[in-house]
């Protein structure tokens, strides 16, 4: 849930100061659990922040934080008090709307996981900022019609996987096609790539690297082609998400990891009536991703070759359709 924003505003608006001032200025806001919340003004730029600190938590040295348009995460030590303190700081050239419109959702989100450890928290928001990096850097808008369409086929896929009987823990933290990685599903020992159509005839998938069904790294590797039909008593997006969080019942933790997933696919909760169409399942068919299946790779292509972007027609790949369960028995999650 996200929360009223209106107790930091009224702060950062106390701490503006237009003098050469120096470090940081702070008032304290409403916890999160056991998270010391402050806003915040970093002097001499006099930008906006939210700094958590944890008392028990802590941030691996090495870990790089996230960096979107328009805000910055990074390491403070305001108050030299021995905890850890993360730093979420409006850039200069960041809107204060958009800014703020995170800084609530982020503080909802840690609010959400407010009885758990301190370590939980602090995941809780990092993780919350990584899905806002990947959501600003694809675009503020409402996603595009075919970006609906993948988003769908993605969620009937996920469904799919806990009916047969992946744990829903396992199946949304294996859900990283929305973090940019190279296939959609990371299960068992591969990983699973899905398409979507909502075509009639043929089935043509747009391929957007080199690596997106390349195996050399993951194996087995399987392509999912989802075969939608638009239609008034179907799902839509939003009643496809409800349905998912339906399964995933109380469980908070992989609650949390579904909705930073969605965020970072594109899907906005305050955008919902956005996505009216109603969409039907009509096929899934799973195809194993081997030697003699038509792709390109990095390691088929001529030298010097770096990166592509291609089109097959799914309905025209020869193979045996060996269906989710074939696919999760292949990689070792049944």
């Amino acid at each position: 849930m996200v929360r009223r924003i209106d107790e930091l505003e009224l702060a950062w608006s106390a701490l503006s100061d237009g003098s050469d001032a120096h470090g940081w200025r702070t008032i304290a806001v409403a916890p999160a659990g056991a998270c010391q919340l402050m806003a915040g003004r970093r002097f001499p730029g006099n930008e906006e922040a939210l700094l958590a600190g944890f008392s028990s938590a802590t941030l691996p040295p090495a870990e790089i934080l996230p960096d979107g348009l328009g805000f910055s995460v990074s390491r403070a030590d305001p108050y030299k008090d021995g905890k850890t303190w993360v730093a979420l700081t409006r850039k200069d050239s960041g809107s204060l709307e958009i800014f703020t419109q995170i800084v609530a959702d982020v503080v909802g989100a840690m609010d959400a996981m407010a009885l758990q450890s301190d370590e939980r928290i602090l995941r809780a928001l990092i993780s919350r900022l990584r899905a806002w990096q990947e959501f600003m850097r694809k675009g503020q808008l409402p996603m595009s019609a075919e970006t609906e369409i993948g988003l769908v086929g993605e969620l009937f896929v996920l469904g799919a996987l806990m009916a047969e009987g992946v744990p829903a823990a396992v199946a949304v933290e294996g859900w990283v096609g929305p973090l940019d990685a190279p296939q959609d599903f990371e299960v068992g020992t591969g990983s699973l790539e899905v398409k979507s159509t909502i075509a009639a005839a043929g089935f043509v998938a747009r391929i957007g690297s080199l690596q997106q069904l390349d195996d050399s790294v993951r194996q087995p590797l399987f392509l999912a082609g989802v075969r939608l039909v638009q239609t008034n008593w179907g799902a839509s997006l939003p009643t496809l998400v409800e349905a998912v969080l339906m399964t995933l019942g109380e469980d908070a933790e992989t609650r949390r990891v579904f909705g930073d997933r969605l965020l970072a696919a594109g899907f906005r909760a305050d955008q919902a009536d956005r996505y009216v169409r109603g969409f039907a399942l009509d096929s899934i068919r799973v195809l194993t991703v081997a030697d003699g299946f038509p792709r390109l790779t990095l390691g088929s292509v001529p030298d010097g070759v770096r990166r592509a972007s291609y089109e097959i027609d799914i309905d025209r790949v020869a193979g045996y359709d060996v269906g989710l369960a074939g696919a999760l028995r292949g990689l070792g999650a049944l």
